[in-house]
């Protein structure tokens, strides 16, 4: 009897596994050039064709790390494109996320309202300067760029007040003169810059000749573990992504604007896509010298008691095999 059950039973177990195995995939993106493989990827379907037959593709928009990060704690996305600092910040406050791919290098810059008489990083002592939340890898950055030219931020003791402000609104803040500069992504940079904005600190100025990743691809590592297969095939439309963005600049630049517009309802013009994706390198690869680096900075700053393993952290065992 025992053995005629069994069989059963091993079916019934399969049945239940496979059950188990999601039906979708909750896609984290922000309206930024830096995550231009995630908005070409959705705009243009790349991402939801080379998922399994069956699973649905759920995009969800973020405006900044801080955000992302509690949707991954509530368990409300499943993959995100996100900024190393708030992936990292993360993982070490034990939220199940791990980086599976690079998705853009540089793509940041430092631009000041055309009459605040800012031309100098030094010349940001006593001013307001828009970041897109604390903890993010452009405040960390910014940090680094005072440390260096001799400031510190006011809650560091100097006299910087960093001011958090979602990049799309930034242009707005500008215009009502609520701060005098921002660090911030591209297009947002480039958009400012077209109402009058100074270019301060180029993407390459920023830090480590623009050679540091701005962007990472993260999944739920419970999700990953349940669902190989659908975790395999966003990595190929990030590829995909990748390859038609590298093949095609005007191409990339109608399909971020398009997904930008349909996030935000702002849409960046050709100028100033073109100059924004001159400034970011779209890449799945991770320079892991100055992920490490990064970790550093982000401990000085003060967001992290420590710097996480990165051999924990990072995997990219996959997107490696398949961009072979």
């Amino acid at each position: 009897m025992l053995r005629a059950l069994l069989p059963l039973l091993t079916l019934s177990l399969i049945a239940s596994a496979s059950a188990q195995q999601a039906k979708e995939l909750r896609l984290g993106v922000f309206p930024n050039v830096t995550h231009a493989a995630g908005l070409v990827g959705v705009q243009r379907g790349l991402i939801q064709k080379n998922l399994p037959a069956g699973v649905k593709l759920v995009v969800k928009e973020f405006a900044n790390g801080s955000q992302i990060n509690e949707a991954f704690a509530a368990g409300a996305i499943d993959a995100a494109y996100v900024g190393p600092g708030p992936a990292m910040n993360a993982f070490m406050r034990g939220v199940p996320i791990q980086v599976i791919a690079g998705a853009a290098n540089a793509g940041a810059v430092l631009v000041a309202r055309g009459d605040a008489g800012v031309r100098t990083v030094k010349a940001l002592a006593n001013k307001k300067v828009a970041v897109p939340t604390r903890g993010s890898t452009q405040d960390i950055s910014l940090r680094h760029l005072l440390h260096e030219n001799g400031l510190k931020a006011s809650d560091e003791g100097g006299n910087v007040t960093i001011v958090p402000i979602d990049p799309a609104n930034m242009p707005a803040a500008f215009a009502a003169k609520q701060v005098d500069a921002a660090l911030v992504q591209e297009p947002w940079g480039a958009v400012m810059e077209t109402q009058g904005a100074k270019l301060v600190a180029n993407e390459k100025a920023i830090w480590a000749g623009g050679n540091y990743t701005t962007t990472v691809l993260t999944v739920n590592t419970k999700y990953a573990a349940a669902n190989a297969d659908t975790v395999k095939g966003l990595l190929r439309g990030h590829l995909a992504s990748i390859s038609f963005i590298q093949g095609s600049n005007a191409g990339a630049q109608k399909a971020v604007a398009e997904q930008i517009y349909t996030f935000t309802g702002k849409r960046p013009n050709t100028n100033e896509l073109f100059k924004a994706l001159a400034r970011t390198k779209v890449t799945w690869d991770i320079n892991l010298t100055t992920l490490g680096e990064y970790a550093q900075l982000n401990k000085e700053a003060g967001f992290a008691r420590d710097v996480p393993d990165l051999n924990r952290f990072v995997d990219l065992s996959v997107i490696r095999s398949l961009a072979k």
